[in-house]
């Protein structure tokens, strides 16, 4: 009730302010099949551009100083957030006791055959899988969607539908962003990759992860709309 009751509010909200990326857009209606996407990267990006969660303003985090281009449109999930049941999950699935969320939304990857010039948009888009990934001791998954309806992709369903390589270059390119020359290499890794039903699962806990981090939200929510806090 109470997402349908935040979902209607945030719809009268829009029409009078823009939205807030990541506290103000819904999942969507029909999650976790179906899910908005919030886009902060494209592929020719030369720079990495990050949201600002306070402001909500799309802002440069740093410019790209070697050749590392995310080979898919990259962002966010709205009104997700990777803390303790996303933590759990990685932790019961790797058996490392010491992981734990990034405290970060749900990172996402979308495949599209059509350019985008810019980040800061929307996109209705269909989770087929994901990658575990930990970033030192920090859970920081990253769902493999496809745009909805694309021509290239729209009909896939599954990771298994996507080519090994593609799965690769993103692997790859996670994997070495944040290296530089001269310095000592990160430590990432990729765990699995997972199919959609997994996915699914991931985007729910983080949903939950949101609600318990954001509760304050909630009983706003619940106040304006004439209930008792």
């Amino acid at each position: 009730m109470i997402e349908s009751q935040f979902q209607s509010l945030t719809h009268l909200l829009g029409h009078m302010f823009k939205a807030h990326p990541w506290h103000g857009l819904s999942i969507g209606s029909e999650f976790p099949g179906v899910i908005n996407a919030y886009i902060e990267i494209v592929p020719t990006d030369t720079v990495k551009f990050e949201l600002d969660k306070d402001s909500g303003h799309l802002r440069v985090d740093r410019p790209q100083r070697f050749s590392n281009i995310c080979p898919m449109l990259y962002g966010l999930v709205p009104q997700t957030y990777c803390g303790e049941k996303i933590a759990e999950f990685c932790r019961d699935e790797t058996g490392r006791p010491d992981i734990q969320g990034d405290n970060d939304p749900l990172d996402i990857c979308i495949l599209s055959e059509k350019d985008f010039s810019h980040g800061d948009f929307t996109m209705e888009v269909v989770p087929i899988g994901g990658l575990r990934m930990i970033d030192g001791n920090e859970a920081d998954d990253k769902i493999i969607a496809v745009l909805r309806g694309d021509a290239a992709y729209g009909h896939w369903t599954d990771i298994s539908d996507c080519p090994t390589p593609m799965i690769d270059r993103l692997i790859h390119y996670f994997l070495t962003y944040k290296d530089a020359p001269h310095e000592s290499p990160k430590v990432c890794e990729v765990d699995a990759v997972y199919g959609a039903e997994v996915a699914h699962d991931v985007i729910r806990r983080s949903q939950q992860d949101y609600h318990d981090t954001f509760p304050d939200l909630e009983q706003m929510l619940n106040l304006a709309l004439g209930g008792h806090g």
